[in-house]
């Protein structure tokens, strides 16, 4: 007698490994464009309009690339005002911030991850959330009664109260995860607490050093409101340069766009060119801390 089995059917499986793609890689990217795409269109329209003339500029419906580009924008933003000088202003202020905050930040950092000083974490966290607004009555006294003001000193200074906080709470996530058995070592075969800190430690939590530092310094270069209230003729930054090319009658849209695109482009190179050590350091912070 024989005996006759039904055909068995296999499993559909066919839809899943489509649906897991679709989860996994075309969700992703699809919420990415969402948030990248219009940031992506506004700096593209900036610099369009940088490059347009003023019969472009205010056509109806707006034209969104030059027929016929011009840099007629960015020779008259060089005629009216010294905007290399304000550049380097930005530059001055933005590198000693950075360096200042560095050389003040990670040793810092450093010496609350290793004693377990919460409290005062806590505090450049606070710090750090604090308005910068905050800070300008007391350092704005300072400044009159020192007969500071107009001057890249006291900005410097002002720009520290924004980079250090920042450079302290990256940095102290690095050195928690740091184990203390190589410090250890260092110290059985002779070095001294700072040899060990800058021998073991300080190589060790270098990614962590690179995105702090790019990102203090874009903080610096960005800042609008401390130049603004303390600077002066003197030591005028690039975003208030920026801020003066409005007026209560009109905009001037493409000497605005222009000199709006020439303070970006640092920063965004500057971004691309260390992207991989940046994506680094907060992957590796998010991780270890």
């Amino acid at each position: 007698m024989t005996v006759t089995h039904a055909p068995v059917k296999a499993p559909t499986t066919a839809r899943r490994p489509k649906n897991k793609w679709v989860r996994e890689h075309l969700l992703p990217l699809l919420i990415s464009a969402l948030f990248i795409v219009p940031i992506v269109f506004v700096f593209y329209w900036m610099v369009s309009m940088s490059f347009q003339t003023q019969v472009e500029i205010s056509s109806n419906p707006p034209t969104f690339w030059p027929k016929a580009p011009t840099t007629e924008w960015y020779s008259e933003l060089m005629r009216r005002m010294p905007f290399l000088r304000y550049t380097w202003n930005s530059l001055v202020v933005g590198v000693l911030a950075t360096g200042i905050g560095l050389a003040i930040g990670v040793p810092a950092a450093y010496a609350i991850a290793r004693w377990r000083i919460g409290g005062l974490g806590t505090l450049f966290l606070i710090t750090r959330i604090t308005p910068a607004i905050s800070f300008l009555i007391p350092w704005y006294i300072i400044a009159k009664r020192l007969n500071l003001s107009d001057s890249l000193g006291i900005i410097t200074l002002l720009h520290i109260t924004i980079t250090l906080p920042l450079i302290i709470w990256i940095m102290i996530g690095f050195f928690e995860a740091l184990p203390t058995d190589l410090e250890q070592s260092a110290t059985v075969d002779g070095c001294n607490a700072w040899q060990s800190f800058l021998l073991i430690s300080v190589p060790l939590v270098k990614p962590g050093i690179v995105a702090a530092t790019i990102l203090a310094f874009i903080q610096s270069w960005n800042n609008f409101l401390f130049a603004a209230v303390l600077g002066g003729p003197e030591s005028q930054t690039l975003p208030v340069t920026v801020y003066g090319m409005l007026s209560f009658e009109q905009a001037n849209w493409g000497p605005l766009a222009a000199a709006a695109t020439l303070v970006c482009l640092p920063v965004i190179i500057g971004t691309i060119f260390f992207q991989r050590q940046l994506v680094e350091g907060l992957t590796a912070g998010a991780l270890k801390g």
